[in-house]
């Protein structure tokens, strides 16, 4: 039994949730502001499997962190809400409409959901690459214990870039307020599991689907060891990108995780928003474990 919850977790939470929001959205013309709730459900449901079925227990610990995790989200889901309350106001001014409004709801979805995450990985692998936009990603490499809740951490400024990459393109394109209000639920419910501390064995699927048996990888503390597994949604863009990455043998602690050159990095709320704008301290960067270094 337990053998065929980790392996249908992550395709049955991601697929339960968006439907959700597809049917109250797109079929019942429901209020989005709903989907707020039901994001209150997803992570709820989140910190249940967390506990049942960790991949490391020592990553449902409490490190002082929580608190100011919560605030990430709520001030990143509260901007996320002002964004999709003005799509309204982009389409008056937009004199044309390309996006294929005449779709059924759920392909519209589908193809936003693919062409954001697109923009998104673009977004996110630059930040890898240009010095400015590393300092605002950097508040979100700064974890040490991987849980679904962080992935909702990160700096306002950096999720802004992010939707000007992967969302702004479709405003433009005349991308509809409720289809804009699903993508965006979609896309927290996809970053819950990308950092999710259930041990999902998601099998073929999973590496189709950029989860957290692969973005653990990403947070790897080795320098650009961690420059793989970009993408959101898909990992077709990494193989594209020549930046897929995969160690299935090894399991990632603690100690591997957060940014190795800095182990200061402020964890404080106040401290992780003023981070990028200040001159903190480098060290040397730890050495890569055999176990995770890239073959051929």
């Amino acid at each position: 039994m337990k053998h065929w919850i980790l392996r249908l977790y992550a395709p049955l939470f991601l697929l339960g949730f968006v439907s959700a929001a597809i049917v109250w959205v797109g079929h019942r013309h429901g209020d989005p502001l709903w989907l707020l709730a039901l994001l209150a459900v997803a992570i709820a449901a989140s910190f249940i499997a967390e506990r049942a079925w960790p991949y490391d227990p020592a990553f449902n610990h409490d490190h002082g962190d929580r608190a100011r995790d919560t605030l990430h989200a709520l001030v990143n889901e509260g901007l996320n809400l002002l964004s999709i309350a003005a799509v309204p106001l982009l389409a008056a001014i937009i004199p044309w409409q390309v996006w294929p409004v005449q779709w059924p709801f759920a392909l519209q979805v589908l193809v936003a959901i693919i062409a954001a995450d697109l923009g998104i990985t673009l977004v996110h692998y630059a930040s890898h690459r240009i010095g400015w936009l590393w300092r605002l990603h950097a508040v979100h490499h700064s974890v040490t214990r991987m849980y679904g809740f962080n992935g909702l951490m990160k700096h306002p400024l950096h999720q802004a870039a992010e939707a000007v990459g992967g969302v702004l393109p479709l405003l433009l394109l005349g991308l509809p307020m409720p289809v804009a209000a699903v993508l965006a639920f979609a896309i927290a419910i996809q970053l819950l599991l990308q950092h999710s501390n259930v041990d999902m064995r998601p099998g073929l699927l999973g590496r189709v689907m950029a989860w957290a048996p692969l973005h653990r990888f990403h947070h790897m503390r080795y320098g650009t060891a961690g420059d793989v597994n970009f993408g959101l949604f898909l990992t077709v863009w990494d193989h594209l990108l020549g930046t897929a990455f995969d160690a299935p043998g090894y399991r990632l602690q603690q100690r591997d995780l957060g940014i190795g050159s800095q182990p200061d990095y402020p964890r404080d709320y106040p401290g992780q928003l003023l981070a990028p704008f200040r001159e903190l301290p480098h060290g040397e960067v730890p050495e890569l474990p055999e176990g995770l270094r890239r073959r051929g």
